[in-house]
């Protein structure tokens, strides 16, 4: 993945590599399609956050097509910052601490 726009934080890109492993054991080559989904969504956030909605604090949300995950970034000029690569499903209060 390479973002010269999107910045992830240490538990963000922690979450994008276990998800990215996850999938790929799951089938090959699926992984390597998340990544690709992801990367789409963080390329569309970086050159217009402001087209997504705050969902808490200064965080938006982007979601990942195909995948039921959910990124979540602020806007930190030049670039946005990641805070969080989550699951749909699971309690936000693990991202929300983040902020």
């Amino acid at each position: 993945m390479t973002l010269p726009a999107a910045a992830l934080t240490r538990a963000a890109r922690a979450e994008f590599v276990d998800a990215t492993a996850w999938y790929e054991a799951q089938r090959k080559g699926l992984g390597v399609e998340f990544v690709a989904e992801v990367d789409s969504c963080l390329t569309l956030a970086a050159q217009h956050p402001e087209r997504f909605p705050l969902t808490y604090k200064k965080l938006r949300r982007v979601t990942v097509r195909r995948f039921p995950c959910v990124v979540y970034f602020y806007e930190q000029a030049p670039q946005i910052v990641v805070v969080a690569v989550f699951h749909s499903k699971r309690d936000p209060a693990i991202w929300q601490g983040r902020v």
